[in-house]
């Protein structure tokens, strides 16, 4: 359980980390994160990480595929998590 909640924790602190990145990215004219990344980031457990970098750093908030893929990748996490602590 402890194993689970620290790795949960890291995901979303990098993810999170990840798209703050690359929002700098994106103001200063760089090599930028692939949205692919991105996604394979949240799909892996960091979809809150993601969510609340879209809030904060107010990017990729207009972009559809984000702003309701993201939730429901939120919805699939906690389900794998939901069922993998109930086995």
């Amino acid at each position: 359980m402890v194993k689970l909640a620290t790795s949960f924790l890291i995901i979303n602190v990098v993810s999170f980390i990840v798209l703050g990145l690359d929002k700098n990215r994106a103001k200063t004219g760089n090599w930028r994160i692939s949205e692919r990344s991105l996604f394979v980031l949240a799909f892996i457990g960091g979809a809150i990480g993601i969510y609340l970098g879209m809030r904060i750093f107010r990017h990729k908030t207009k972009q559809l595929h984000f702003t309701h893929g993201i939730p429901l990748i939120i919805f699939f996490n906690l389900f794998v998590i939901y069922f993998y602590l109930s086995r």
